[in-house]
């Protein structure tokens, strides 16, 4: 008897065993051991669990597990990011939502802050509620939040240091311009997407009157702007015109006509305009040839004072179509057609975004970009201290940071870290750690114009009198009465995000690193993320950690790939087709899943479509499959590829392998029921050994998948072995022992059972953690094992194997395994029910078929229900019957009353046929084979041919009985 449940209900266990877990303190750093460490990318605040983090915390787990059980002093530095624009987006809608007419602006600044922190306390940490319910393992009792008091510390330390050292300074520069969220932002967080539009020629009037230049743009508002039009140096056509001007139209200005050799000539008329202040190419155009910057764009991209009058105040769209019309009356409309183009728009708003000219604050990233490159191996080719897996990323890496831009850091919001810089009303700037430190350094300019003042006046007298001393005394009158004022702006997240590894370890607070463990657990051991993040985080935490602490982050940086549907798309909400990993979980309704999927559509009109295609693809919709399946489908699909396409059908079968492992469960404590062992197994039968042989294979490739972090072929290796090598074949080959007479061999086996299924359970531990917890408080007691969790045993390591040696028997039992396979096809092949006894006779074989079929009787008899075997002597004819082949060994099993034999012959036609077909693949790849084939490779395919002939010509005799 056993006290597990009959069926395997994941919803009974996991929760309870996760809560039991964390309240232990299972996931703590033990404080012995050599370190690893790993750092969580900090979610946003704002989200929900999705198929991408699942995917990466998966990953991150299994080496946390992984590393625990082998002994190490694990830390997983779990934490939260502020996320300032979604942030203030989430509350923006919510205070709508409420309808009490209160907005981001009527609040004010403080207001709003206080409302955005009363969001984060009631709802902020339910992505890490959710990290819960998939198994991750780290310790919570660290979790840092990017807006905490102390990781706000290290954000003004790092400005304040790098604004010393040069490194930060403020300037007009053309940005990524969001006009509904009215700031700047990154590249990660625009889209370009293929879309219709059109080009438009237009006549620019040579400004001596004659002729004029066409050029063509898909934005004719933003000739306006326009500061030149430019050719390429070496277009024949236009050679005689560079230097000259043109009229622009619409305006009363004159622009020149420049030479640039970024000019395509292929393309239109070879002639274009040039607008500095609006399209970034045109911006360093623009600098290369001291061009003027016109911006004509507001805050929300209307039409502003630079832009002649009756074009100011007009939106955008709205001024490209007076432009056009305006253009159309002159004459100076060429050409109208159709165009392709790329349109860039916001991720959050889908605005198309501005490239808009504006002062911000900027990191120069040269120096910082060159340490950067040492540090990865960048340079020379010379090895460095962080490597990339797959090493092809380093690439990427190198390719960006080569041509690395100045970094734009400040961000036109009020969620975020506060810059720390105040302006006087002469607009000087102080950088400081406090407001307080920066009133100092204003009160000491203040002063010092005092006593240049008094110094003045004091010179006031005779032929020694100074000009006039009214202008300083109204400076210094300005600057008291205004005092100073904070700069608005916040730094975007991703600077804060850059000093991740060492601001979670208390930087720069010297008595909370040493609580922290600075010391101890930087660099960390491996960072787990996303390619597409390498230039926007990962790079930047190599040159944030090296510049602040000298040191680098991390040691290993796995990249994963994109997870997408299974199709290939990319899961968006927009899209309507994400899957929520809690929904694979614990399950959810077709209603509410079509709810989900219909809801937040870039094209609401997209609804009915979305509807359809989830109504097909999940009828019933998505019954729970558990924590524990949705991982190990994870693990399965981490190859080291770039796209990962998700399919439930993975999943399913991966519920259907934890089922499994939960039956086989079943099998071993019903059979030991009573029973209790200690210390290794000492094989008494065969299948024993032959199991014990396997598992010591297996347990290496997972010693060496783990190392290359390729999770696919891990969990193919655990998956093998678990389902058909212990599962199915163990299970099966026991039973002869379990149900014999030798009582030793009886006690052995159950022994062995019980070993194999616990090892088997702590090597699936850290991709499957509830089923393999949940099982071993079964089976460990059986085995003396009294160690509290799995969580915290020591992982099976080809150590422990030492000195085993099965390989006769390994070899002995796959022989068996494919008597064994083979007579079952024969038997299904002829449609003879599995209680229906057969004889079985023998013909031809060697030595060793001879010794085996002794030794392997009962087991024989036992598994296949047989009433008897026999051999037949060479050249015996046989009575009708059906043929196989194992080796050289022929197997015939008698047809007389078993099987109609009209059917018989159609079956092996159809094994003949695939036999020589086989045969004849063999042939050919031996004929396609050259000289610089291994010899062993050439001999193991003869070895198959030799093997496919001697099957067929005995398929062939067995044919002509019949």
């Amino acid at each position: 008897m056993t006290d597990l449940a009959s069926s395997y209900d994941p919803k009974s266990f996991e929760s309870r065993l996760y809560a039991q877990w964390e309240a232990a303190g299972y996931f703590k750093p033990s404080g012995t051991g050599q370190p690893y460490t790993v750092l969580l990318p900090p979610p946003n605040v704002t989200g929900t669990l999705h198929m991408g983090h699942a995917f990466q915390h998966t990953l991150m787990d299994a080496l946390v597990r992984y590393h625990r059980m082998r002994g190490y002093d694990t830390l997983w530095q779990m934490g939260t990011d502020h996320a300032g624009i979604a942030t203030e987006m989430v509350v923006s809608r919510n205070l709508a939502q409420e309808g009490k007419g209160e907005t981001r602006d009527s609040l004010g600044r403080d207001g709003f802050i206080a409302k955005v922190w009363e969001w984060k306390a009631q709802s902020g940490d339910t992505i890490e509620r959710q990290m819960r319910r998939m198994g991750a393992s780290g310790d919570w009792s660290r979790s840092t939040f990017t807006m905490d008091e102390a990781a706000s510390k290290a954000v003004i330390e790092a400005f304040v240091r790098w604004h010393e050292q040069g490194l930060i300074y403020r300037g007009q520069r053309l940005v990524n311009w969001d006009p509904v969220l009215k700031t700047a932002i990154s590249d990660l967080e625009v889209e370009n997407v293929e879309e219709d539009g059109f080009l438009w020629s237009i006549e620019y009037p040579l400004a001596d009157g004659n002729g004029s230049l066409v050029v063509a743009t898909t934005r004719p508002e933003t000739m306006l702007g326009d500061t030149a039009v430019m050719v390429h140096p070496e277009d024949e056509r236009y050679a005689h015109l560079i230097g000259k001007t043109v009229k622009l139209p619409l305006t009363e200005r004159e622009i020149p006509v420049i030479a640039d050799d970024y000019v395509d000539r292929e393309f239109g008329t070879g002639v274009v305009k040039v607008t500095p202040a609006h399209d970034f190419n045109d911006y360093q155009v623009g600098l290369r040839h001291d061009l003027p910057l016109i911006n004509l764009l507001t805050p929300t991209a209307a039409i502003n004072e630079n832009a002649p009058e009756k074009y100011r105040g007009l939106d955008r769209y709205e001024a490209r179509k007076v432009v056009l019309a305006d253009l159309e009356d002159l004459g100076l409309l060429v050409e109208t057609k159709p165009h392709k183009l790329q349109v860039p728009r916001g991720d959050r708003t889908n605005q198309v975004i501005e490239p808009y000219l504006t002062d911000q604050w900027f990191v120069k990233m040269d120096g910082l970009a060159k340490r950067g490159l040492e540090l990865v191996g960048g340079i020379d080719g010379k090895p460095g201290e962080v490597k990339f897996v797959p090493p092809n990323w380093i690439n990427t890496y190198r390719h960006w940071m080569e041509n690395i831009q100045d970094w734009c850091i400040s961000r036109q919001l009020w969620w975020g870290h506060r810059i720390p810089a105040w302006f006087d009303a002469e607009d000087e700037c102080y950088v400081a750690r406090t407001e307080g430190a920066a009133r100092e350094a204003f009160d000491a300019k203040v002063a010092a114009l005092l006593r240049e003042l008094l110094e003045l006046k004091l010179l006031e007298s005779g032929d020694l009198s100074p000009a006039s001393t009214e202008e300083l005394e109204q400076r210094i009158e300005t600057l008291k009465t205004n005092g100073l004022r904070r700069d608005e702006d916040v730094l975007e997240t991703w600077f804060s995000s850059q000093l991740w590894p060492f601001s979670t370890m208390g930087w720069p607070d010297t008595k909370a690193m040493a609580e922290r463990g600075f010391d101890r657990y930087l660099p960390s051991s491996v960072l787990v993320t996303g390619f597409d993040i390498i230039f926007f985080w990962v790079a930047r935490m190599v040159m944030a950690t090296d510049s602040f602490v000298g040191q680098v982050p991390f040691r290993d940086v796995y990249m994963t790939g994109l997870i997408r549907d299974k199709d290939g798309q990319k899961m968006s909400k927009s899209k309507g087709n994400v899957l929520d990993p809690l929904d694979i979980i614990d399950g959810i309704s077709l209603e509410d899943l079509v709810a989900k999927r219909t809801t937040n559509l870039m094209k609401p009109s997209d609804a009915p479509k979305i509807e359809r295609a989830t109504r097909k693809e999940f009828p019933d919709g998505i019954v729970p499959h558990g924590a524990d399946a949705l991982r190990f489908t994870i693990a399965a699909l981490a190859t080291h590829g770039r796209d990962i396409k998700f399919d439930m059908g993975r999943a399913e079968g991966y519920k259907n392998f934890c089922n499994k492992l939960w039956n086989a469960t079943r099998f071993v404590l019903m059979n030991t029921d009573g029973f209790t062992a200690s210390g290794a197994p000492q094989p008494k039968t065969d299948a024993e050994k032959w199991i014990l042989s396997r598992l010591t294979k297996v347990v290496a490739e997972v010693e060496t998948q783990f190392a290359a972090y390729r999770f696919d072929l891990l969990s193919q290796a655990l998956y093998e072995f678990a389902w058909n090598e212990f599962c199915d074949w163990f299970v099966e080959l026991a039973k002869p022992a379990l149900n014999g007479d030798d009582a030793t061999a009886a006690d052995s086996t159950r022994h062995t059972l019980l070993h194999v299924l616990e090892t088997l359970l702590r090597l699936l531990h850290p991709l499957t953690p509830f089923v393999t917890e949940e099982l071993w408080q079964q089976v460990a007691p059986k085995l003396g094992i009294d160690g509290g969790t799995v969580s915290l045993r020591p992982y099976p390591a080809t150590s422990d194997f030492a000195g085993q040696d099965y390989a006769q028997a390994e070899a002995d039992v796959e022989w068996l395994k494919t008597m064994v396979s083979t007579l079952r096809r024969v038997r299904s092949e002829l449609n003879v029910s599995p209680a229906k006894t057969i004889a079985l006779r023998l013909q031809d074989g060697n030595d060793n078929d001879r010794a085996r079929i002794t030794r392997f009787t009962s087991s024989l008899s036992f598994l296949l229900k047989l009433d008897n075997i026999a051999w037949l002597e060479a050249g015996t004819d046989a009575p009708a019957s059906a043929a196989a082949v194992v080796g050289e060994l022929k197997l015939l099993v008698p047809l007389e009353g078993l099987v109609d034999l009209d059917a018989e012959r159609a079956r092996l036609d159809k094994e003949i046929a695939r036999v020589a077909g086989e045969k004849d693949k063999s042939e050919a790849k031996l004929a396609k084979f050259t000289d610089k084939v291994p010899p062993a490779v050439i001999d193991q395919e003869r070895q198959r041919l030799a093997d496919w002939s001697g099957q067929l010509a005995a398929l062939h005799g067995q044919r002509a009985k019949l």
